[in-house]
């Protein structure tokens, strides 16, 4: 099992954490997905997968859910 954390700006409500987990979620090898909510804040989320995960592959995954991931 691989963990992988990423931190994600312009989450204000569970909604855009469902849209993160779902998109997320559909990347091959993704066990589960873990936001913690920060609103109009950096939301840390933690990514659990059967194998390290292709950065492009998330980055596609935030970008298609609406959202930018924080440097």
């Amino acid at each position: 099992m691989t963990t992988t954390t990423i931190n994600v700006s312009g989450l204000t409500c569970n909604h855009c954490v469902n849209a993160v987990k779902d998109e997320l979620g559909a990347i091959d090898g993704v066990q589960s997905v873990d936001v913690e909510l920060v609103e109009g804040g950096v939301s840390p989320v933690t990514i659990e997968s059967t194998f390290p995960l292709a950065e492009a592959h998330i980055n596609e995954a935030i970008d298609e859910a609406g959202y930018t991931i924080a440097k």
